[in-house]
């Protein structure tokens, strides 16, 4: 598991790769058989079927591929949205992005570098099916990163070279986030003294939490905050746990957060403004 840091390292010890949004998962094969495990250890093998097919193609004795299960949207960015329904309805657009190989024909690869491993790897997918290499981003770390985000990918893997493969988290694999800006409504804000504020956000529409962005907006914009959270007060949405030194507010202003790309929920948030909603 990688690492995540704030800006990728530099010097040619390092590879980078992009950073896709699906699920990492594993395809074992054995003889005949083939199976796909997620990064918990869950056996998808049924949810697999095509994948499971593609790597029966690679006609190998034995195999285990560490990658990530994707669906591509019209702009050709993995989607994680798209591939959740994708599971369930539309199999045929599912894909395997490869980027690392453990295990071949009954030799353990595990000690070997990095760049020797992805090289026998590379070596055994063909063209055209659906399973895909991981290619290395030629260039400068900064420079990659900086196209990654223009290209709206959730970020970059920058992984050492000559690297073993350990299972756990290291810290020679590394991923670089992108940020996003999006919208989200105000359920209350948490002071305490001496410590930083936080907003805490929900999806539009919907008074779920989805976690808190730091307020870091300057003074004046801190205090207009203030004045306006006391004068919408309102109750906890429904089913939240106690926070007592949470101020919540009524439905009904909207803000703008950056936060990382690509999770769930919010992550190294940061509120950017606010606004009543019209």
């Amino acid at each position: 598991m990688p690492t995540l840091v704030a800006k990728p390292p530099q010097g040619d010890d390092w590879m980078h790769e992009a950073k896709f949004d699906g699920y990492r998962s594993q395809i074992i094969i054995e003889g005949a058989g083939v199976r796909i495990f997620t990064r918990r250890g869950l056996d998808w093998t049924s949810k697999y079927r095509d994948l499971v097919e593609a790597a029966k193609g690679l006609n190998l004795q034995n195999a285990i591929i560490d990658g990530e299960v994707v669906v591509l949207n019209d702009a050709g960015l993995s989607d994680f949205a798209a591939l959740r329904k994708a599971i369930r309805r539309r199999q045929h657009e599912l894909y395997f992005v490869a980027f690392d190989l453990l295990h071949l024909n009954g030799h353990d690869l595990r000690d070997m570098a990095l760049q020797e491993r992805r090289d026998i790897l590379a070596s055994i997918i063909p063209p055209d099916i659906r399973i895909q290499f991981s290619q290395a981003l030629p260039g400068d770390a900064a420079a990659i990163y900086h196209l990654v985000d223009r290209a709206g990918l959730e970020g970059m893997v920058s992984k050492r070279r000559d690297s073993k493969y350990r299972s756990g988290p290291s810290t020679n694999w590394l991923k670089t986030k992108c940020y996003t800006v999006g919208e989200f409504e105000l359920l209350g804000v948490e002071r305490e003294a001496g410590k930083p504020a936080f907003a805490l956000m929900a999806e539009p529409g919907t008074r779920k939490y989805v976690g808190s962005a730091f307020v870091s907006v300057n003074r004046e914009m801190r205090e207009r905050l203030w004045k306006r959270v006391q004068e919408h007060a309102g109750p906890p949405p429904k089913d939240m746990p106690k926070r007592p030194a949470t101020q919540w507010v009524k439905p009904g202003i909207k803000a703008r957060v950056k936060h990382l790309r690509g999770e769930e929920d919010l992550r190294h948030a940061s509120l950017q403004d606010f606004w009543e909603e019209e």
